[in-house]
């Protein structure tokens, strides 16, 4: 079954059409719900189609590291549970739930979004740890974008703890101030199938592609940069090819934008 739907796939795309009846550049639906989990600094929820994720932001003092020690500290992690689909399997962070976490992780940081110096409490004793977790609830296809969107948003809305007199977080009660955050990074991705390309691919495209690029883009003095980026597949990108993905990247991931300011 999957084969003769591989096989419809890609000559479907010969033509620019798809399975579900979207253009080429065309998202599905997208649905946001910040603040999802209360107990978290930041929390949203973000469904692409079928596909669903929770990331939720956990702030609290640590040791910053020894060779940045005026600078908090960015830690992203990613859990696909087994309920979300049959691919998924218990156990270790598989290479794909690692790929996940890296690509959202590398387009926040790669971005300069976050003013790591502001996150510094006592030079070399104390920052604030910033945790993204994100959890696949239910998978068909373009975890990445999903991701992307829900741990900017929940970042954007997260609240740094107050402090004691000891400066240690004080726990169950959500400061005032947010994270020194800007420019909305956000990553977008593209698949190759038959020679074209095909924005936030369903997981029945994805198996189908020769190749898949994601391009991380943020907003600096008002204009869209590209900021980070993530290939897959087998197959490769001519030049014109990757120029078509980074003006898609740079419209998609504008519209995308518009979307989340609506909740930060």
């Amino acid at each position: 079954m999957i084969e003769l739907d591989t096989h419809l796939i890609r000559h479907m795309a010969l033509d620019e059409k798809r399975i579900d009846g979207r253009s080429p550049d065309e998202y599905r639906e997208i649905t946001i719900e910040p603040d999802f989990v209360t107990s978290a600094e930041g929390s949203c929820r973000v469904k692409i189609g079928n596909t669903e994720v929770l990331v939720g932001v956990k702030i609290d003092v640590a040791e910053p590291f020894a060779d940045t020690p005026n600078e908090g500290v960015l830690m992203v992690s990613s859990e696909f549970v087994p309920l979300a689909s049959s691919d998924f399997e218990s156990g270790p962070p598989g290479e794909e739930s690692i790929e996940v976490s890296r690509v959202v992780d590398r387009t926040i940081r790669e971005s300069k979004a976050i003013d790591f110096e502001k996150l510094c409490i006592v030079p070399g004793e104390k920052v604030w740890m910033v945790c993204v977790d994100i959890d696949v609830l239910d998978y068909d296809g373009n975890l990445i974008d999903a991701s992307s969107l829900a741990a900017t948003i929940a970042l954007m809305n997260a609240r740094l703890p107050d402090l004691n007199d000891e400066k240690k977080s004080i726990y169950g009660k959500k400061g005032k101030n947010k994270l020194p955050m800007s420019g909305m990074p956000l990553a977008t991705t593209f698949a190759k199938i038959s020679g074209k390309i095909f924005s936030d691919p369903i997981k029945i495209e994805e198996r189908s592609l020769d190749a898949v690029l994601t391009v991380g883009t943020a907003v600096k003095d008002g204009k869209t940069m590209l900021c980070a980026m993530q290939k897959g597949g087998t197959g490769g990108f001519s030049l014109e090819e990757i120029e078509q993905i980074f003006d898609m990247a740079i419209k998609k991931g504008d519209v995308l934008r518009k979307k989340a300011e609506k909740f930060v």
